[in-house]
Formats: structure tokens, sequence, C-alpha cells
């Protein structure tokens, strides 16, 4: 069983994750980052790997990105980073980055940095599925690393079904067919959306992100899943608050 599965063993509903962009708002802050959402009991954290052209991000996750790669922000120095504090937080890491920056890093390479850092999951949103089964898929299982799969208000039954024979942490539930950012109230094409997934019954645990930004999104679509991801509101806290504003926000969505 992987940290996140773990995760959902033992809270199988309204689970709480929270993306950031490490070396945002400055290049040495993921650590402290992490300390203060693993005080406030956030339930995994996904860290995203800044990238000069990261397609499936809105503005505020772009801009974060950029400032981080500005400040410095490398893959060497991310690994450094969360090595440093591997046992000091109980929470899962999940890292989100492309496909490109695994290459360039180096498969192997990049796989044995994620497990000295106690990571075993990762999104990739542009491995394309046929790569995955003739390649990563064998990669990743030789290391224990799980692969999150993302789905959208545009894929196909099939497909769903596919991923689901595949995941063993979560599916990523793209809220809308749409880059990140908040987006205000959750919509009723949003909701037969989610409704449409729940209906499949799937065996894995669903975790819904892009625009979602408040207890109200919060609450709304953990009615259809199993939790959600919380990441260009997040950044955006963070870029006014900093440090001080991670507990209250959190607490504000939690209670």
């Amino acid at each position: 069983m992987n940290s996140i599965q773990n995760i959902f063993q033992n809270k199988p509903s309204k689970v709480l994750s929270i993306f950031f962009t490490a070396g945002f708002p400055k290049l040495e802050d993921a650590t402290a980052i992490i300390q203060v959402l693993n005080e406030a009991r956030v339930d995994f954290v996904e860290v995203g790997l800044p990238f000069s052209d990261p397609l499936a991000d809105g503005p505020t996750i772009q801009e974060s990105s950029q400032i981080a790669l500005q400040n410095g922000m490398n893959l060497d120095l991310v690994f450094t980073q969360l090595k440093a504090i591997k046992n000091s937080h109980s929470m899962p890491l999940v890292l989100m980055g492309y496909l490109n920056q695994l290459l360039t890093y180096g498969e192997h390479q990049f796989c044995q940095a994620c497990i000295d850092c106690g990571i075993d999951t990762v999104i990739l949103p542009d491995l394309p599925m046929i790569e995955y089964e003739n390649h990563y898929k064998a990669l990743f299982d030789s290391y224990g690393i799980s692969n999150v799969f993302l789905i959208t208000p545009h894929t196909s039954d099939d497909r769903i079904r596919k991923i689901d024979t595949y995941t063993n942490s979560f599916i990523y539930v793209v809220a809308s067919a749409a880059i990140t950012g908040a987006k205000g109230a959750i919509s009723n094409q949003q909701i037969a959306y989610f409704e449409r997934i729940k209906a499949m019954k799937l065996q894995s645990n669903l975790v819904v992100g892009f625009g979602i930004s408040d207890q109200s999104t919060f609450n709304t679509v953990c009615q259809y899943a199993n939790g959600a991801i919380i990441g260009s509101a997040f950044i955006k806290e963070l870029e006014k608050k900093g440090l001080d504003g991670i507990k209250p926000f959190i607490k504000a969505i939690l209670n």
C-alpha cells in the first residue's frame, strides 16, 4: 500500500490536498510551507515542479512557476529540500511536473530522487497513455512509484475505465475542461459531470482539482469525490500573507 492509499483507507471522504510551486514565493520556502501545512492537518501536499511551459496551469500557477525559476529553483534543489525534511512531517507528498522534466533529469535518476525524498506518487499531466503502457508503467513499478492520471469532462467512459485499472492512488478529476484557477461556484454542468463519474462506481479514489478555492466549493465537490486539491487560491493567499496566512486559510476550508 502506498502513502496515498493509506490516507484514503483512514479517511475515505473530505480529503484535502494543497498544491504549491516549489521555490515560490522565495527559493527556500518549500520546507517551511510543508511544515505549516502539516501542522494545519492537510492530508497530502502536491508539490509543483516549476517549469517554463506548464500547459495545464492557469495564470496564477504559471506566474508562481516563473518566479520560482527566476529565484533559481531547479530539480536538484527541489529534491535536496524535500529530502532534508523527509522525516519531519507525517503527510505524503506528491510531485506534479511535466514529462520533459523527467526526461531531461533522467528517468531513473528522477525516480530514485523521488524515493530518496519519501515520495511514491507523481502527476505528469502530459504523459501519454500509450507511453505509460509501453514504458513508464514498468519503470514506475520497478521503483514503487504510482502515476496519477487526469480525466476531464471530455474523457470517454472507456478511457476512464482503463485509467481506473491502472490507478493505485487516485484519479485526478479535472473539474472543468480548462486550465487551473479559481472559477467561482460549481456550475450545474460540473455537477452533472461529477454525477456521471460517481455513477460509474469506479474502484479508484477520486480527487477533484481545478477551480476549488474555498469551503463552499470544497464541500460541494466532496459530495461526489473523496477529496479535492486547492492550488491557485492557496498560491494567491501565500503571495498576499505569506506563511502566516496558511493556517487561517486551511481552517476556513475545513471548519
